[in-house]
Parts: structure tokens; sequence; C-alpha cells
């Protein structure tokens, strides 16, 4: 599933932390009177009609996208190893190797500033956009001797086919969730869970509940709780540490770690400062069969 991590789009921002005041929402996210009477009265959902419409279409919205963007949308990455320092600390000793499957690359953004900072990296890296794969495919970073990237739809097509079994010691799941619908979420994890080690972890990062992209959207766009789409046609939920643990769990994940993470997300050129609600969290395969 292809990404959408508006706090690092094409346009020159820098991120600072939040400073907690009061607290309205179980995220720690202030919600002005303005923003708390518009999710009261959101409650017209999109016609079941275009909800199976944009289910049938979300690959062709996803891909649309990448041809309109390319590879200039988002930023590289480079604040993973920072905000997970899981990624060197699961290893037993330095030099170990890692298998890692980025599930929803996008067009490399995480995958390409690891491989350059970790030279004991292998990555299988998926997405449900076939033209973000093969954006991947053309940088000249890309060596498939370090990297097997191939299109995937995490909830119908077995990982398997492309990683073995129990072979990956870690999964980045970085706003990819999100775009699934919420129905099949559970599907995808399953199919994680697959090809995971025993105790081997998911990263996972992705928009909380009440973010500002959350509160942007207007009447006639949600689809269900916490689930709007855009105007392009790609659709976000907006998850609460909550749901997230139980979605988990259900699919025979443990939870290690499991919070928000509130940042202001600044545009200096525009004057803006807006508040982002992120979930970030660790779970790990649990031994019971899924």
């Amino acid at each position: 599933m292809a990404l959408r991590d508006t706090e690092v789009n094409s346009r020159e921002k820098t991120e600072c932390a939040f400073a907690v005041g009061q607290t309205v929402s179980p995220t720690g996210r202030v919600l002005t009177e303005e923003e708390v009477k518009a999710l009261h009265n959101d409650k017209i959902l999109v016609s079941d009609f275009k909800q199976m419409k944009l289910e049938k279409e979300a690959q062709k919205n996803w891909d649309l996208f990448y041809k309109r963007n390319t590879t200039h949308f988002f930023k590289d990455r480079h604040w993973t190893t920072r905000e997970f320092e899981e990624l060197k600390a699961c290893r037993q000793f330095e030099t170990q190797k890692l298998v890692l499957l980025e599930a929803g690359c996008g067009v490399g953004n995480c995958i390409f500033p690891l491989l350059e900072e970790d030279l004991n990296v292998f990555f299988y890296a998926c997405d449900f956009s076939p033209r973000a794969v093969e954006f991947v495919k053309r940088n000249p970073l890309y060596d498939p001797e370090r990297c097997c990237a191939f299109q995937c739809d995490l909830t119908s097509d077995d990982l398997r086919g492309h990683v073995s079994e129990d072979s990956v010691d870690v999964v980045t799941l970085i706003f990819v969730l999100s775009a699934v619908h919420p129905d099949k979420m559970k599907l995808a994890l399953e199919n994680i869970r697959r090809v995971l080690k025993p105790g081997g972890i998911v990263l996972f990062r992705d928009y909380g509940l009440n973010d500002h992209a959350m509160l942007r959207f207007k009447a006639g766009n949600k689809l269900g709780d916490h689930f709007y789409v855009r105007q392009d046609g790609t659709r976000s939920y907006f998850f609460s540490k909550e749901f997230l643990a139980e979605l988990f769990e259900s699919a025979g994940f443990q939870s290690v770690t499991n919070d928000y993470v509130l940042r202001e997300t600044v545009n200096k050129k525009e004057g803006l400062c807006v508040p982002r609600v992120f979930l970030q969290s660790k779970f790990s395969k649990t031994s019971q069969s899924s």
C-alpha cells in the first residue's frame, strides 16, 4: 500500500515538539471549539455506491497519485533510525545481517536511506502501486543483491509468493495501514505475520486520531468512523491506540509499545504551525498460530 505522509512532503517544513497544555482529546491534542463542533456535526457518510467504487479503484487512484507526483512528493525519511532505535537494537551483534520488509514502500523514501546507512540489511519492499515499484527499481541505489521490490496488495496477495515464511526480522509499516479499508486491515496484518520470524517485530507509524489532516476534511468526505477520502480518491484512516492494539492482537501480535506522538509541523514560508498527532508503536509476533 502506498505512503501518504503529509508531515514530510515536498514543501520546506521543520518539525518541533508539540507543547502540551490543555488536554481535550484522549490523544492529548488540543481541539478548538470550532473543531469540536465540526467533529460533532460530521455525521453524513459517502454513499455505499461511491464507497464501493473507491474500494474497486483504490489501486488506480494510488497509481495516478504517483503518475502526478513521481518521486518528488515525499522527502527521504532519514528520521527512521532516530525514531525507531529497534532497527539497531534488535541485533545480537553489530554486524548481524537483518532481513527487513517495507510493507508499502512507495518510491523508496525509507528504504534507500537505510540501505546507505546500514550495509548489513537486506530489504524486501512491496507496494500497492505498480508505478511506485517501478520508481524503486529505477533508483540508482537499487541493488538486487540488497533489495527485492515487488507489487503486492497486502490484503489479498500472499507475501509468501516473494518472501519465505518466518524469514523476516523486522517489518516497517509507516503511513501505510491508514490507506487500507478498516475491514481489511486484519487481513494485511495476518499476511505480514506469516513472513515474520517468531519474535519478529513490526515497527508502526501512522496518523493518530484528531490529527490536523483529519480535522481538515470538509463535510462529504467521511467514509466511516475516523475514515475519510481525499479529493484524489485516496483514503485515510486515523487510529486510536486502543483500536490499533486490539487490531494487532487479533492478528497474532502482542503490543510492546503503543503511544501517541504529538508534533507541530511548521511552514515558515507560509506562516503556518499546525498540530499533528501520530501513533508510533512496536508489536512482536506471538507464538500462537494465525
